[in-house]
């Protein structure tokens, strides 16, 4: 669940205690930074539905003096970079003016308003703007506690409170100093800093935004009245689904009809294609190739591949480090402390005998210096920031103990070569096959100028690096006519007059290409790791190699 209105530790602390009371709760853990709370629920024989236990959850947020919010609310906030910024800019061309006179005394210069001004610039910052902090610290007064919000109330009141009494109780025609512009720069300030937070946050869940994005919005399903697009929330399992070239699988499933070759870096970040035929699994959110293909549903919603992958790195950004457990025992207590502090500080001047207005200034100053927000921010959002860096690399963090151990991992193992790569592959070389059956003698440019002409309106990755191959030689290849491609196996079509063909070993096996010398040399290059194409030509004799082509990434 969501939680909305929580300012620092002392909050997070609040809140599982309220919910630690509820019936029937296992464990719960609320992290500040997400501003989200994982509830277990313990496996008891209850007939109360699933809906009942999600209602009195988000009434106990609620009691405790929060807003419940759906679990995704950070991904659903406004993206634009100025997002929420109207108070902040109210407050500082508000608070400017009070500024001023500051800046003036350090350049020599004494300027200062008259308090009507200062009283009318600094009401509004401090009882508009600030209502949030009024509202806050009332809630953690009601709940028997303290927050962040209590003492920035506590303290800005005070001061405003002193240049009040201050102003009133001042002789005609005499100039005092007062404090508006103290309460009204620290609202301000804080409120910037609350700006700065949730702005952080949503970069933070951009990792999760990048994966949710992965599902198209809309599926082609077959009904008995035709095709019928619906949105992916409508699939069920069971329905056949229509996947036309180019689009993203909505839903786990198992090919029924057609074949084609499917991008699954998402899943695998392996970045040659996968053949899929009759019968194959297919993941939501990888990439259909070249083929249409109708695949029946397997899974939906939550229980799809991608969905588990969102949810593991949900996981890891809302679990606390036990670095974090400390912290919040200490902020637990934090505000109270402080808030005995001060007053302790306000005594302590007063009884050695200076005024009460200096007395009062250094009992406000610890209590707005002494903010724990730090306290519960600095962790979770450190964890947010390294899990969601990571997940968009593609690696997954399964827990926020597993990354606080991670300084200590001196040795890596990784089970394949495909994780190492970039996901862009190159052609490593290519060799003429020397056989009798070839009639003409093309040099190895030629060949690679015939294979760039036949791939030049191909979308696959491997005919992508063909091109990028011949455009690095200065090469010029012409447009091919009559080009199809075969699913699972390769393209064909016409270059110069010729009938040309490049596509996998397994195509050529097809074909009943003749064996030779080439067939080795194939096999000691798929040995180092390589991806063997081979380029063919149709001749009246029958279909015959030309030259063997290597991919490798790097």
């Amino acid at each position: 669940i969501g939680i909305g209105g929580m300012t620092c530790a002392s909050c997070v602390a609040r809140v599982e205690r309220a919910i630690a009371k509820l019936p029937d709760v296992e464990s719960v853990s609320v992290n500040l930074a997400t501003e989200s709370a994982r509830v277990t629920w313990k496996a008891v024989d209850s007939d109360e539905p699933e809906q009942a236990l999600q209602a009195r959850l988000r009434r106990a947020v609620r009691d405790a003096g929060y807003e419940p919010l759906v679990a995704q609310h950070l991904e659903l906030a406004p993206e634009g970079a100025w997002a929420g910024f109207m108070p902040v800019a109210v407050g500082l061309l508000l608070s400017a003016p009070l500024v001023l006179p500051m800046l003036g005394d350090a350049l020599g210069q004494h300027w200062m308003l008259p308090a009507l001004w200062q009283f009318l610039l600094a009401t509004p910052v401090q009882f508009i703007l600030g209502a949030r902090f009024y509202k806050a610290g009332w809630h953690a007064l009601l709940a028997g506690s303290g927050n962040m919000d209590l003492l920035v109330a506590i303290g800005t009141t005070a001061g405003w409170l002193l240049s009040m009494w201050l102003w009133l109780t001042a002789h005609d025609g005499h100039m005092v100093h007062l404090y508006f512009e103290g309460s009204a720069v620290v609202i301000t300030l804080v409120l910037l800093g609350k700006w700065l937070e949730a702005r952080a946050k949503r970069q933070t869940t951009d990792a999760i935004r990048a994966l949710h994005a992965l599902r198209p919005e809309k599926a082609r399903v077959i009904t008995p009245d035709g095709e019928v697009e619906i949105p992916i929330d409508e699939l069920l399992v069971g329905d056949r689904v229509v996947v036309l070239p180019g689009e993203r699988f909505a839903a786990d499933g198992v090919v029924q009809e057609g074949q084609t070759q499917v991008d699954e870096a998402m899943l695998t970040g392996e970045p040659l294609p996968v053949h899929k035929a009759v019968g194959a699994r297919v993941t939501g959110g990888s990439i259909n190739g070249e083929g249409r293909v109708l695949m029946q549903v397997s899974a939906t919603g939550t229980a799809t591949v991608l969905a588990n992958i969102i949810r593991l790195v949900e996981d890891a950004q809302a679990a606390k480090a036990p670095i974090q457990r400390l912290v919040d025992q200490v902020s637990a207590v934090f505000v109270p402390v402080v808030l005995v502090l001060a007053l302790i500080t306000l005594l302590a001047w007063w009884l050695t005998g200076h005024s009460l207005e200096v007395s009062l200034i250094h009992s406000v100053a610890v209590l707005v210096i002494a903010c724990p927000c730090a306290l519960g921010l600095a962790t979770p959002a450190a964890i947010m920031a390294g899990t969601g860096v990571a997940a968009q690399h593609g690696i997954l963090i399964k827990d926020a103990q597993a990354l606080e151990v991670a300084h200590k991992v001196d040795t890596v193992a990784f089970d394949k070569t495909g994780t190492l790569t970039v996901g862009q592959p190159r052609l490593l070389s290519l060799t003429l096959v020397n056989s009798n059956d070839v009639a003409h003698a093309d040099s190895e440019a030629a060949l690679l100028l015939l294979a760039a002409s036949l791939q030049s309106g191909s979308e696959h990755p491997l005919a992508h690096a063909v091109v990028q191959e011949a455009k690095s030689k200065g090469l010029q290849w012409t447009a091919p006519d009559d080009v199809k491609a075969v699913s699972g196996f390769g393209s064909e079509g016409q270059v110069q007059g010729r009938a040309l063909l490049l596509g996998s070993l397994r195509w050529m096996s097809v074909l009943q290409v003749p064996a030779g010398p080439w067939q080795t040399q194939a096999a000691q290059l798929q040995s180092e790791g390589a991806t063997v194409s081979v380029l063919a030509e149709r001749t009246p004799a029958g279909v015959v190699a030309l030259a063997i082509l290597a991919f490798g990434d790097e």
